[in-house]
């Protein structure tokens, strides 16, 4: 038993000591391996490189397999900073103070209809800026950054003028709201400053001023009172919801409030359309600014963490809820209340008799005739309505909506105009993109958008700015949508948005409804705004060209456009009616031969094809397309680096260039030492294509020939 035991603790012993020697051979190989690795890894030109992790190319896979979902409490953040921001724009004066007034105009259905409509826009929008959004870096200038690197600083530089006076107006509209409110409120009490409308210019002075002072405190004053501003609305919507629940008194009902009634939601569905409003599209047109706030999350983006995150699902989660608020307080006040109400408790109905009263509320126990009949009712749907558990918690309500919305777009103004200032389209706006402080505050484009608010809140006509906003906006959402739709089509190799749930012919429906509407709702603002685009495109595109490159969408269909033109012209064959001289220049360097270049340039100037040949014999090639786009020659510079002179001119020659755009004429400036003339000139010699010859001389400037 012994001996055997022996045997096996020996066999043990060696399989132990193998096993051993093995492991370490290996990790000594392993290890001179990774010395190696690491060696070659330092090297440019290696070529024992880590192979590429798929956790490196995540943001370009349609769905990133290695990335983790988010945490609820980055979600939470994320709704907070972007679509917290947006809800508040979009939670404006309109809601408040039109939206009861719309669906009395408009009855509950086109009510419904236009806040449909305004979402359509709106989401539609919202898909193609979170596509351009998550396309690459997004710094700060918000929309404006994201159009100009689209399509380029000539498109750009205008929307972003255009965007900036769109916001800078909305903080008027919203400002003129709060101060026909505090007008009232003043009224309840029987104070008058001066009379209705310039008490609303000195209060919407005196708050826009509050508000430029707010906003230059710093962005952390600002986001803190957005959020009380946040608060104060919710609980303004749950008093609302309260209010239409509660048993209306006789004091309700004398302002047209009766509760959930059927009779008075038949009624209102139907529109009933009164004053110089009274269309379909003019109320349309005063409704659209409730939904323009979708782009506020997008105008802060430089301050955001993560904005390829937060811009995409904070505007489209605030789009469904703003959208559901306002549905469910159209559809509730539009059951609640009838359309005209005097707000006297003596018109109440005593008796059984209703002849000679006109109006739903006869039905309901009152009459109020006679301020219909006058078109004077001060309460009711379509004039004032306070529906509310408890009225001043509306009121608060009120001042929040538009006071957030005012700052918000007064925040948004300076930081685009700034960035737009920063690009440098514009030489005489540069002077507002100076920033100061640790934030880079825009100070001087501040005190611009104030003073550009200001004016629009002299003029006090809540209706007439709401259009006018409606129109600008409108232009800024269909070109965003252009700008998604053309690097969507171009298949510009830049363009690999990491948000997928866009199509380029949804964005394109989105630009031309946007269009459309314009027209509809103002035709000679859309008007303006155009000559307004047009004039800056043309001062940028022809008079003050920037020299800056972004690799716009533009250069991608540019790029495309000639390359199947020219593919085109294959299948065309050579007709004498279509017939342009299209020559090639042995000009040398053209800034050389100056008279050579402008000689062939005057015949071939906007309607031929010229090509400037240069054959470099010794040193390096020197481009001159500056030279010559200072001269204003349209030619092409084909640099060509060649052992001989002879045969640096015939693989010139050999080249077939632009497909279809042959050679059909080779120039060149010879010297006629030969002739016993010792100075340039230019002469054509007859050629035949098959046996081409090249003159020469011992001091030759170049060489003329025709094939």
């Amino acid at each position: 038993m012994l001996p055997l035991l022996l045997y096996y603790f020996a066999a043990f012993f060696k399989l132990f000591k193998l096993n051993l020697l093995l492991l370490l051979v290996t990790s000594s190989t392993s290890e001179r391996r990774g010395s190696r690795a690491e060696l070659r890894r330092s090297s440019v030109y290696s070529t024992m490189d880590l192979v590429p992790q798929l956790e490196h190319y995540a943001n370009s896979l349609p769905r990133p397999m290695t990335r983790n979902r988010p945490s609820l409490e980055t979600l939470r953040k994320t709704f907070e900073v972007s679509g917290i921001r947006c809800m508040l724009n979009i939670w404006g004066v309109i809601l408040f103070l039109r939206l009861s007034w719309i669906t009395s105009q408009a009855g509950i259905v086109l009510t419904c209809v236009i806040i449909l409509m305004s979402v359509t826009v709106t989401s539609v929008t919202a898909l193609s800026i979170s596509a351009i959004a998550t396309n690459g870096r997004v710094a700060s200038g918000g929309a404006y950054f994201m159009l100009s690197r689209t399509l380029g600083p000539e498109i750009g530089g205008p929307i972003g003028v255009v965007f900036c006076f769109a916001n800078a107006l909305a903080c008027a509209l919203h400002t003129v709201g709060f101060s026909e409110v505090v007008r009232d409120l003043m009224r309840e009490f029987n104070v008058v400053m001066i009379d209705s409308v310039n008490d609303v210019r000195i209060v919407g002075v005196i708050t826009v001023t509050i508000l430029l002072l707010i906003a230059l405190a710093g962005m952390a004053w600002e986001s803190s009172t957005q959020m009380f501003f946040f608060l104060v609305l919710l609980i303004s919507f749950a008093n609302y919801l309260v209010g239409t629940v509660i048993p209306p008194n006789t004091e309700k009902q004398s302002i047209g409030i009766f509760g959930y009634r059927g009779d008075i939601f038949v009624e209102n569905l139907t529109p009933s359309w009164r004053g110089p409003k009274g269309s379909f599209f003019q109320v349309f047109a005063i409704f659209f600014p409730a939904a323009t706030g979708i782009l506020s999350g997008v105008n802060i983006c430089g301050d955001l963490k993560d904005p390829n995150n937060a811009i995409p699902k904070g505007t489209l989660a605030a789009i469904f809820w703003t959208t559901l608020s306002d549905l469910v307080i159209a559809v509730t006040t539009g059951v609640c209340v009838v359309r005209d109400a005097s707000g006297n408790k003596s018109d109440i109905l005593t008796g059984n008799s209703t002849d000679g009263c006109v109006g739903l509320a006869c039905n309901l126990g009152w009459n109020f005739t006679d301020c219909i009949h006058s078109q004077a009712c001060p309460y009711g749907l379509a004039n004032s309505l306070n529906l509310s558990g408890y009225p001043y918690l509306i009121t608060a309500g009120v001042f929040a909506a538009t006071l957030s919305s005012a700052l918000g777009f007064l925040v948004s103004a300076p930081k685009i105009f700034q960035r737009l200032c920063k690009d440098e389209i514009y030489p005489f706006i540069i002077f507002f993109a100076k920033g100061y402080g640790k934030n880079n505050e825009p100070i001087r484009a501040y005190i611009l958008c104030y003073l550009i608010a200001v004016i629009f809140i002299l003029v006090a006509e809540l209706n007439t700015i709401a259009a006018l906003n409606s129109n600008f906006f409108l232009c800024s959402y269909g070109l965003i949508n252009f700008s998604c739709f053309h690097a969507s089509i171009t298949n510009a190799p830049g363009w690999r948005p990491s948000f997928h749930y866009y199509s380029k012919w949804t964005a394109l429906f989105g630009a031309v409804i946007s269009m459309v509407l314009m027209f509809l709702f103002t035709w000679w603002a859309a008007l303006i705004t155009f000559c307004i685009i047009v004039f800056l495109f043309g001062y940028v595109n022809y008079y003050n060209k920037p020299k800056i490159n972004w690799g716009s969408s533009v250069q991608a269909g540019t790029y495309n456009m000639a390359l199947s033109y020219s593919v085109s012209l294959m299948g065309v064959e050579d007709h004498v009616k279509n017939f342009r001289p299209q020559c090639l220049v042995l000009s040398g360097p053209p800034n050389q031969r100056p008279a050579l270049v402008d000689f062939v340039g005057s015949f071939t100037k906007h309607v031929s094809l010229m090509i400037c040949g240069d054959i470099i014999l010794v040193g390096k090639l020197v481009f001159t397309f500056l030279w010559m786009n200072k001269r204003k020659v349209r030619s092409f510079y084909t640099p060509l680096s060649a052992e001989t002179l002879r045969a640096g001119a015939k693989n010139l020659l050999q080249v077939r260039s632009l497909f279809e755009m042959l050679y059909l004429s080779v120039i060149l400036s010879v010297c006629l030492s030969i002739c016993c003339c010792q100075q340039d000139a230019t002469k054509t010699l007859s050629l035949s294509a098959a046996n081409p010859i090249i003159y020469s001389c011992t001091s030759f400037s170049g060489f003329i020939m025709k094939t």
